[in-house]
């Protein structure tokens, strides 16, 4: 199907009648004199409003894969995104009285307004470029300013007070456990993400390339700013902010790390599409409003940062808050039947426990473990390897193996592996090693069959070339809310199948594998 075309002559009487309020604005912003005159919200929500409405123009005329056009549209794109991501730090410096922000090691003021002074700076640029581009294009710029008054801030300090009903809600309980264990869950899918708030700057670019990418910022973005929701709509308003002064902190950590990804993902989205793939390959190409370097160490040493630093102080907030709500119970789960508990499966319930915060001990007949310490619970595999060996020898003279093969005469390898055999035949062992390995040494040669034949099997216990399934059984006690993860995780084998090898987590443990 054809497509009509317009000549640039129609285009320019369209553009030039559409963008005025645009350019009498981008006009204002190359005249500022202090990034303090521009950076303030009522600028920057009139410039963020009138680029995008030009941009979708723009881009309704394909101005976007026309070479004489795509330069003023790449600068529109890029005074929408930069007034964009500038209202969100202005929200933030706004808001930061209402946060309630525990303290961090670094002067989060003073980092966003040099941020907003870069972010001043490179709207500068733009609208230097933008007016020089429309004198190119033959697009008339307006003479008179807009009304300084109309772009002025002038806020006395205060608030409104507070007098709408609180409102009850049933269990305040519930209410801080479902949100810390959103934010806890959360702030472990976004471990990769912080790590490169802690990124030396060689290793920038590889970061932006694997972990960093606009698509797994806007993924961790969304899921914050439905958690902010979550709040708003359950928590906001309700008694539970006043029975609990953290939750409003908790809030408030919530909101400066969504923006804050709002942020990170303004610098990505441009490093992506603007300067590391430039859009137009003509000479009469824009010069890049911001060097690679320059976007790179924004996002990283501000936007990443950040997020890394509130995050982390708001985990120790959540396990603390979550310990005073903690409802106690216990869980009986079956030991993990590939060599008890060795690594996986021991530091897998540790960093679930540790996940949380909570206190969780593992009972074993009359002793208690601390999960939350994989030495702790290796430990553990002392009892559980004598239960073994004794369930062992209780089956073997249950079953009188030792009597069927007593007719071997001083065969005793013969014997063992026979006995080896009938045990795997009848699902009481696990046999790891075929054909099964004698080590010298392996008995006492001073013994009766049957001592020989539990020497035997110990040791090959011992080395791991068999296993037993006892259905041997653990307890754990604590906060319920670990138990059900740790139940789940017990339900899928403790993360490896009955040979040792890794398998799938539910989708619900996933944060363990990161």
């Amino acid at each position: 199907m054809a497509v009509n075309t317009i000549t640039d002559e129609v285009f320019r009487e369209l553009l030039a009648d559409r963008a005025r309020t645009l350019m009498g604005i981008v006009k204002h912003i190359s005249e500022c004199e202090s990034s303090t005159q521009m950076m303030i919200r009522p600028l920057m929500g009139a410039l963020l409003s009138q680029s995008t409405q030009i941009e979708e123009f723009l881009d309704a005329y394909g101005a976007r894969n026309n070479c004489q056009w795509c330069a003023f549209r790449s600068l529109t794109a890029a005074l929408k995104l930069f007034s964009d991501v500038s209202y969100e730090l202005l929200h933030i410096r706004h808001s930061l009285p209402a946060y309630r922000l525990l303290p961090i090691e670094q002067d989060f003021v003073k980092a966003t307004d040099e941020t907003l002074a870069f972010i001043a700076d490179v709207l500068r640029r733009a609208a230097d470029q933008m007016l020089l581009k429309a004198e190119q294009l033959g697009l008339s710029v307006p003479a008179d300013r807009p009304r300084e008054k109309a772009y002025r801030e002038d806020l006395p300090a205060g608030r409104l007070p507070r007098r709408c009903v609180t409102h009850q809600i049933e269990t305040v309980s519930e209410t801080v456990t479902l949100l810390t264990t959103a934010f806890l869950n959360l702030a472990a899918e976004s471990k990769d993400v912080r790590a490169a708030g802690r990124a030396r700057p060689a290793e920038y670019v590889s970061y932006v390339h694997s972990t960093v990418t606009e698509k797994r910022l806007r993924s961790l973005e969304l899921q914050f700013h439905t958690l902010q929701s979550l709040y708003d709509t359950y928590v906001s308003g309700t008694e539970a902010e006043e029975l609990d002064t953290n939750l409003p902190v908790l809030r408030g950590h919530i909101s400066v790390v969504f923006h804050l990804l709002r942020s990170a993902t303004y610098f990505v989205h441009h490093y992506e599409r603007h300067v590391n793939r430039p859009a137009c390959d003509s000479p009469e190409r824009q010069p890049l409003l911001v060097e690679a370097g320059a976007i790179l160490d924004v996002l990283m040493k501000y936007s990443l940062t950040h997020i890394s630093l509130y995050i982390t102080c708001a985990e120790y907030l959540c396990r603390e808050m979550l310990k005073r709500y903690a409802e106690v119970g216990q869980i009986e789960v079956p030991v993990p039947p590939y060599r008890g508990f060795h690594v996986r499966p021991s530091t897998l319930i540790s960093k679930l426990v540790l996940h949380y915060g909570s206190e969780i001990q593992m009972a074993l007949d009359d002793e208690l473990y601390d999960a939350g310490s994989p030495l702790e619970l290796f430990r553990a595999n002392e009892r559980i390897n004598a239960q073994k060996r004794r369930w062992l020898a209780a089956e073997i003279v249950r079953l009188g193996l030792v009597e069927q093969e007593s007719g071997r005469g001083g065969d005793i390898d013969a014997v063992i592996r026979c006995i080896v055999l009938a045990l795997a035949g009848r699902s009481k062992l696990i046999l790891y090693e075929q054909p099964l390995e004698l080590p010298e040494g392996l008995v006492r040669q001073e013994a009766t069959l049957l001592e020989k034949v539990v020497d035997a099997m110990t040791r090959l216990l011992a080395l791991g070339k068999i296993d037993v399934e006892a259905n041997l059984t653990v307890r754990f006690i604590g906060d319920k809310r670990v138990l059900a993860d740790i139940k789940l995780l017990a339900e899928s084998g403790y993360g490896e199948n009955n040979f040792g090898s890794n398998v799938p987590l539910p989708e619900k443990l996933e944060y363990l594998r990161r």
